[in-house]
């Protein structure tokens, strides 16, 4: 496995980014890759361990990782992609969003540098796309059974090129105008540009999939409808309901939910017109406040920040995370720490363990939001954490701007899911049976945030790649489509 002792004698190497002001001018890629040198360098590293939990328990894909990070330190980079391929839809999408959990679970990560895993995924991919060896792979005999898949985001995207190349015709309905979901209209240019998605559906609309954009499900076409024309419908909606914030003055203007801002942004960039009766939404000039500390907060700090906000200020209930390591979550868990992504790089304010009491409210516009501090202790009986405000802790903070990023709770269930008659879980996600992946109505599957929550962007694409396989078996009674493991319990 690559070089004996290349854990020792090479140290870990990550793309460097470009300079904050030369970021802020753009909303393009901001990393520089490794060069082919580099990169062999770095997949030597691979430790050739004995279990490899990046590839075990880290991955929820189950990249075969070890292998190809051999292949690439021996340089041979067709082979690399094809294993890479063998478990993976689309690599050069994870490669540059994904958080790495396989990196945390590297072995080299216990008291030491993980291999640059993701990086070295990136880089494999797009040399197969530089090479021409992704080509379409339409399949050779054709069932003459019909998929209906609601939502074009990675889960529905995965299970449609899985179940197209299976022979089965796909046919893909999604409400914008263009395909990719939270792809394209979520996830801001800076982490993923939209050439790399545009490039992906061109190879699946060359293998056969159907895409029909601007139509939405549950109202231009009914459940009903999807019943009778599918021999199966695959629910791949997303985790659409955002965590609302029930406190006075929330009725007020200038308080919007994190996607409308990131996806008005998204649409920007594509040149495409604001929706009708939509207004510009834009944080230039303004005092801008995102409540939520997770990666959308973020995603909402760096298009603030691009759109050349006043000021930004991020607000997190939760306790400051450790740095270095967490005794709570020790490898190869994924740790619990304190993360700087590239967008806290480039300015605003974060502060943690407030909680916010009201807005205040100017003219019928939000003008400020009172806030507390908040103490966190573990209840001793049953271990949960539970907060107090700190006596005294009181203050305010003047936004005429507040983006409200604190995650979502569970699908849109009015229309198309009402209509179909689903079970849903505690939680409210769709209900499912963990083998088959059906729904609680017969022909109906679920997979990706919609049943699951809303998690990462490589736990849908293998959510969508083993309901795949789990329609191809119900359609045909057998499936020649490789099987993927479940989704782990806990989620970061």
């Amino acid at each position: 496995m690559g070089k004996a002792d290349g854990y020792l004698t090479v140290g870990r190497l990550t793309a460097s980014r470009q300079e904050v002001d030369e970021r802020l001018k753009h909303y393009g890629e901001i990393y520089r890759h490794l060069t082919d040198s580099e990169l062999r360098q770095q997949a030597s590293r691979c430790m050739s361990c004995g279990t490899p939990f990046c590839h075990g328990s880290g991955c929820p894909l189950g990249n075969i990782i070890p292998e190809w990070n051999d292949l690439v330190y021996r340089g041979r980079w067709r082979e690399a992609a094809e294993i890479l391929h063998s478990t993976s839809n689309f690599p050069e999408i994870t490669g540059r969003v994904c958080p790495a959990l396989c990196e945390a679970a590297c072995v080299g990560a216990c008291g030491g540098d993980a291999v640059t895993v993701r990086q070295i995924e990136l880089a494999v991919i797009e040399k197969a796309f530089a090479e021409a060896w992704i080509q379409p792979r339409p399949p050779l005999e054709e069932t003459g059974k019909t998929v209906g898949i609601v939502g074009s985001g990675p889960a529905g995207l995965a299970a449609a090129q899985q179940l197209r190349r299976a022979g089965h015709e796909v046919v893909v309905f999604e409400k914008e105008k263009k395909p990719g979901g939270l792809l394209r209209y979520g996830i801001p240019n800076f982490k993923l540009e939209k050439w790399v998605l545009d490039r992906r559906i061109e190879q699946l609309v060359a293998e056969g999939v159907q895409f029909h954009c601007e139509v939405e499900a549950g109202n231009d076409v009914s459940s009903g409808y999807l019943l009778k024309k599918c021999d199966a419908v695959c629910l791949t909606c997303g985790a659409g309901q955002p965590r609302d914030i029930n406190i006075p003055g929330r009725d007020a203007h200038g308080i919007h939910f994190a996607l409308e801002f990131l996806s008005q942004q998204a649409r920007r960039n594509m040149d495409e017109p604001l929706r009708q009766g939509e207004k510009p939404l834009l944080a230039t000039g303004k005092k801008v406040l995102i409540i939520g500390g997770g990666d959308t907060g973020a995603d909402c700090l760096g298009t603030a920040l691009r759109q050349k906000a006043l000021s930004v200020r991020q607000l997190e209930i939760m306790p400051r995370p450790p740095e270095g390591y967490n005794e709570e979550t020790p490898w190869p868990l994924w740790p619990q720490i304190l993360r700087t992504s590239a967008a806290h790089e480039e300015g605003g304010e974060r502060a943690w363990s407030v909680n916010t009491s009201k807005f205040i409210v100017d003219g019928g516009h939000v003008s400020g939001i009172a806030c507390v501090e908040v103490e966190w202790k573990k209840d001793a009986k049953t271990g949960r954490m539970n907060f107090s405000p700190v006596p005294g802790s009181e203050f305010e903070v003047e936004a005429d701007l507040v983006l409200l990023a604190m995650g979502f709770v569970h699908p849109v269930h009015s229309g198309l899911l009402d209509s179909f008659g689903l079970e849903y879980d505690a939680r409210g996600n769709i209900r499912i049976d963990d083998g088959t992946m059906m729904t609680s109505v017969e022909r109906v599957f679920a997979a990706g945030d919609a049943a699951s929550g809303a998690w990462l962007v490589v736990g849908a694409i293998a959510a969508g790649r083993r309901m795949a396989r789990q329609v191809d078996l119900f359609l045909m009674g057998e499936s020649s489509l490789p099987d993927t493991p479940p989704l782990p319990k806990l989620h970061i």
